[in-house]
Parts: structure tokens; C-alpha cells; sequence
């Protein structure tokens, strides 16, 4: 390991050994990234663990650690502690933080669409197709996607019902259509032997991004080269998840032992049917992008379905200086 402080007499030697170790970029694990996940380990996570696994973050000189997320805890507010560098998050999310003053910034994005949708029975055409069903809509998403799915088809606040996260009222009914996440709800239809269809929000035109790359800005703007060098190399573990995940999977599962290898496979089925890594911008601009016009696009929705304050300044929360040259194409 280089010591950072390496004292301009030390010596011609160790002058040139600096050189060469920051020319490699793989001087070794010498810089520590905590990042935190959204959930319990799963397909939807696989590039960080891809990176992690084949040692794509050690060959970028860093350490980084893996934390799960799940259902007691609270992200924003760990990253805002400095107990993690790095979290898994949400468009909506970091705005609203910036409407409370709060320093966030998204340094790049895993996908281009949020992976929020709709799952329904397999008579519905499309979503447009809902206005004589029973929608079971989760608390936090009447505050993200509702609003917008609702102004979208004309749809009413009369036709929800709680959904609580058993799929019971939904095998029951077909008349009951549910929101979704690709791999989790249709997986246990499929195994319940259900036949259904997964709608997402984002190809009839829900603007947010999904599974982002969020930090303080401090992060970005004091550790601009350890912030490039994790968003390159989570990145480049995206692209090498989708050619062969084996690696990662042996340690999404050792963190979640619950996650068997069939619902692995099937998330990453999907994933790769829904175009969500290397659709949109990123079939010519690069995986991870992110562009001014789909942020713009979320603000605009946010503050027209009173979600956001007009004057939340929406450029503070994202940059692409880490993604914009690095055209990663699959």
C-alpha cells in the first residue's frame, strides 16, 4: 500500500512507485466504501455484489463493504450519519431531502427505469385497463407513483385498497390487480401456478431512475476520484452481472440465505426483458447515465402532484461528472 502522504523528499524510488500505483488506478484496497443496499440481497442488487465478488472494486483500489438494507432501516439517515458512504436510492427520495436542505447527491444510476409496476391477472391488456379493477396500492406508494398513475388513466382514489404484502386478495379475484416488483410478486405467482402479467410504470412514461447511487455531496466534491473509481467499477459489475452472475449470486445468497437460486434466475430474466441496465439513454450513452430532461421530467411530476416545492432546486440532485465519459455499452 502507497502511504497518501508521501513526503516530497522521500526519495526518488518511492516517487516513481506513487506514479505507477495511481497511473494502475489498483495501487490496492487502500480506500473504504461502505455502501447500503435498499433491501435483503437479491438479482436487483447483483452488480455491486458482481464487483465485489470478482474483485472489480479491489482492482480500482478500494475496499469496499456490502451492508443489506430492509425493512428497519433507515438509509437516508445512515448516510447522513456517515455509517455509510454510498446508499441504494430513490429519485423522489433525494429531492425531497434537498427540499429540507440536506446536502444529497446521485452520482449515478444501476437502471434507467424505476422498477416499480403493476401486476395483474392475464386478462388485462395494458395499464390503461384498470378502470373497473381494484387496485391495492401500498401506503408509501400513494405518495410516488400513485398520484401519477391515477392522473395518467383518470383513475380514482375509490377503486384502492390497502395492499399489505399478501397476495391472497389477489389469487382471489381476478378482478384485483396489484403494484409490483418484476422479480418478487410474479415469482411467487409462478410459483403458485398463477398466470400473470408485470406492467412497469416507467414504459408508459413514469419518469424516476432506479436502484441510484446515492451520497452526501461532501462524498463527490472531496473524494471526486473515489467516487469515480466506485460508480466505474459497480458499473462495469452490472455489465459483467448480465453476461454471467454466478459470482455475485454465490454472495447474494450467503448474505440472504432465503434467496434461492430460481428467484435469482428469474430476477435476472427479468431484468434483462424489461431493458432496464441498457435501455433508453444508456443503448448510446453508457449504463449509468443520467440526463437533465428525466429529472426535470420527475421534479415537474413531483411538483404538479404537490409531492415537491416548485422551488426545490432539482439540478443539486444528481451529477453525471462520473458517468458521462465512460460510455459503458453493453
Amino acid at each position: 500500500m502507497v502511504p497518501k502522504n508521501l513526503s516530497l523528499g522521500a526519495g526518488r524510488v518511492a516517487g516513481c512507485l506513487l506514479a505507477t500505483a495511481l497511473w494502475s488506478g489498483s495501487a490496492g484496497a487502500t480506500d473504504k466504501v461502505t455502501f447500503l443496499t435498499s433491501w435483503f440481497a437479491q438479482a436487483e442488487h447483483g452488480g455491486f455484489y458482481q464487483a465485489k465478488a470478482t474483485g472489480l472494486y479491489e482492482r480500482a483500489g478500494l475496499d469496499v463493504t456490502l451492508r443489506m438494507g430492509g425493512p428497519q432501516v433507515n438509509g437516508m439517515q445512515l448516510l447522513l450519519a456517515g455509517e455509510t458512504d454510498v446508499m441504494m436510492g430513490y429519485d423522489f427520495q433525494v429531492l425531497k431531502m434537498l427540499e429540507q436542505g440536506l446536502a444529497v447527491v446521485t452520482i449515478a444510476t444501476s437502471f434507467q427505469y424505476d422498477l416499480q409496476g403493476m401486476m395483474t391477472h392475464d386478462n388485462v391488456a395494458s395499464l390503461a385497463d384498470l378502470k373497473d379493477k381494484t387496485i391495492l396500492v401500498a401506503t408509501p406508494g400513494r405518495t410516488s407513483w400513485w398520484p401519477w398513475l391515477k392522473a395518467k388513466y383518470k383513475y380514482t382514489d375509490e377503486q384502492t385498497r390497502p395492499y399489505t404484502f399478501n397476495l391472497q386478495p389477489f389469487f382471489a379475484d381476478q378482478n384485483v390487480v396489484q403494484q409490483s416488483y418484476p422479480s418478487s410478486e410474479p415469482f411467487q405467482a409462478k410459483q403458485q401456478g398463477v398466470p400473470v402479467k408485470f406492467f412497469l410504470f416507467a414504459h408508459d412514461g413514469y419518469p424516476p431512475y432506479g436502484t441510484t447511487m446515492v451520497a452526501k455531496r461532501d462524498f463527490a466534491d472531496k473524494t471526486p476520484d473515489v467516487a469515480a473509481r466506485f460508480v466505474k467499477a459497480s458499473l462495469e459489475g452490472w455489465k459483467s452481472y448480465f453476461t454471467d452472475p454466478a459470482p455475485a449470486n454465490a454472495l447474494i445468497k450467503a448474505d440472504n440465505p432465503k434467496m434461492s437460486e430460481e428467484q435469482i434466475a428469474f430476477g435476472i430474466e427479468q431484468l434483462k426483458a424489461l431493458k432496464v441496465l441498457d435501455g433508453g439513454d444508456a443503448k448510446t450513452m453508457g449504463i449509468g447515465m443520467m440526463t437533465q430532461a428525466r429529472w426535470k421530467a420527475t421534479y415537474d411530476y413531483m411538483v404538479a402532484a404537490g409531492l415537491l416545492k416548485p422551488e426545490v432546486d432539482w439540478k443539486q440532485g444528481f451529477t453525471d461528472r462520473f458517468v458521462k465519459d465512460l460510455k459503458l455499452l453493453m
